[in-house]
């Protein structure tokens, strides 16, 4: 996912926020920020952190409420793996989680045939509203360059 624009970010928070019968505060948009810029699906104290360079006041309290709120609205996913830290993305496009073992979670896009697939893999008469998809392994471990070599 790449850093989303601060204005698209405002529009974005503002109309999912509506839908719900929800108003766009300064924390909200705060935390929603923090995340629509992010592509490491920071966890709720990781938020914490971030948000409070850009809101000195925020509280961890007042950003796991936001974290809340902006998930029932369907602005943020929750992305659980086991017994780790829930971690949050803004991601809107469709996409699934690959989980590194080292804890990093990425996103993979899924085209739309792909999504077709999925949603055809439905027995007859059910209907899903959304669906998560996620892989667990080993991501390729990234190069350090060796200043020696």
């Amino acid at each position: 996912m790449m850093k989303a624009e601060p204005k698209k970010t405002e529009v974005v928070l503002a109309e999912g926020l509506a839908r719900s019968g929800l108003r766009p505060t300064c924390q909200r948009s705060a935390v929603y920020g923090v995340l629509a810029s992010s592509t490491d699906h920071p966890s709720a104290e990781e938020v914490f952190l971030r948000s409070r360079k850009v809101l000195r006041t925020i509280s961890l309290a007042t950003v796991y409420n936001c974290l809340e709120t902006l998930t029932d609205c369907g602005l943020v996913r929750a992305v659980h793996r086991d017994r780790q830290p829930t971690r949050y993305c803004a991601n809107h496009s469709e996409h699934a989680h690959f989980h590194d073992e080292s804890g990093e979670v990425s996103d993979i896009p899924l085209s739309p045939e792909a999504v077709k697939y999925i949603t055809s893999l439905l027995p007859e008469g059910y209907a899903a509203d959304s669906f998560e998809l996620s892989y667990r392994g080993r991501a390729p471990r990234k190069k350090e360059s060796n200043p020696l070599s």
